[in-house]
């Protein structure tokens, strides 16, 4: 059976996300669609699973799992903020998680996922600062095999004419992304360890901590966090300071997190607490560190990442989750797209 999900103003207000990308090394960014005066616009999700109201990630993507046979529907909108009336394309493209994170299909490309999902509009005529509900209903069929798949729910504006070089439009898209994990039982479980840690210097001298993290769970996580520094020289504290971006891992991958931290941090010695999140599964890492010179790596000494379980009802989800998801989520550039 589908997930229950909350609709409405109150799961809209949750749920606001704006991620905008290029469709090709052609495309215009986000920033150059404001320049041109064409305004911004974006797609967002007006729902989310009841089960999922204590899951951040929920909150910006459609995160879910189902049984085979299974037939559900999210309920997203498209706005703009330009003064003008914008033609909006609507359409489900592929995506996959691997070494290189979560990456985008270029255009229109489609995938297993893709040709379940089907859009109750394939495209919008916005008014000038205008919004339109779309429905996307996912139909997984019967003898769908186990397993996790990826996909974006794109929203697309083209351009009306040739761009600079004279034979290329200018393209932008938004999307919102889908994990979706197919198979009998319950979730598998969403789990990841944090490995070694380390201080460097940027080649500015800008101090930064570093940590080897695996995925050791069953399902692709993205990996956030920070830093809070603590027993420094003349008994200073620093923090939090958050990761730069955001790190997403396959099953079994394994990657980095990179957290900056303030320029003017004295070499140390320091306490560090590391924090990572995916989710509702967060680990956390402690230690030692001086940080080396610029140019240079030093181990930082860190226990065993520590899990912790976030488990807080519904209602601390809506009140707790709403400033605390919007700020995560908008800053949060991927593979020099976004979604």
């Amino acid at each position: 059976m589908p997930s229950r999900s909350v609709r409405g103003l109150a799961a809209a207000g949750l749920l606001v996300t704006a991620m905008l990308a290029p469709v090709a090394a052609a495309a215009a960014t986000g920033d150059d669609a404001h320049r041109h005066g064409q305004g911004r616009f974006g797609i967002r999700l007006l729902e989310i699973p009841e089960n999922r109201l204590d899951d951040p990630r929920s909150h910006a993507f459609i995160v879910d799992h189902v049984n085979p046979g299974t037939t559900f529907t999210r309920r997203l909108e498209v706005f703009s903020t330009s003064s003008s009336r914008q033609h909006v394309d609507l359409y489900a493209a592929a995506a996959q998680v691997g070494d290189a994170g979560f990456r985008f299909a270029p255009a229109r490309t489609p995938n297993e996922l893709t040709s379940w999902i089907r859009l109750d509009r394939t495209a919008v005529d916005l008014p000038p600062h205008g919004h339109v509900p779309v429905t996307a209903t996912v139909a997984v069929p019967p003898s769908a095999s186990k397993g996790e798949r990826y996909a974006v729910l794109w929203a697309e504006i083209s351009s009306a004419s040739p761009g600079p070089s004279g034979n290329v439009a200018l393209v932008n898209r938004v999307g919102v992304r889908t994990y979706l994990d197919v198979g009998p039982g319950g979730e598998p479980p969403t789990s990841f360890r944090i490995g070694e840690v380390t201080a460097e210097r940027t080649g500015d001298a800008q101090p930064r901590l570093v940590a080897e993290v695996g995925n050791t769970g069953e399902r692709a996580v993205d990996l956030e966090g920070e830093v809070r520094l603590s027993e420094g020289p003349s008994a200073l504290s620093a923090g939090p300071f958050r990761s730069a971006r955001a790190t997403t891992l396959p099953p079994g991958g394994h990657g980095r997190v990179t957290v900056p931290l303030g320029h003017d941090l004295p070499a140390g010695p320091w306490r560090f607490r590391l924090t990572l999140r995916s989710g509702r599964v967060s680990r956390t890492a402690t230690g030692t560190i001086t940080f080396p010179a610029a140019g240079e790596r030093a181990a930082a000494y860190g226990g065993p990442s520590v899990p912790v379980l976030a488990a807080c009802g519904a209602a601390v989800a809506a009140a707790g989750l709403l400033v605390a998801g919007l700020r995560r989520f908008r800053r949060r550039p991927v593979n020099g797209e976004a979604a």
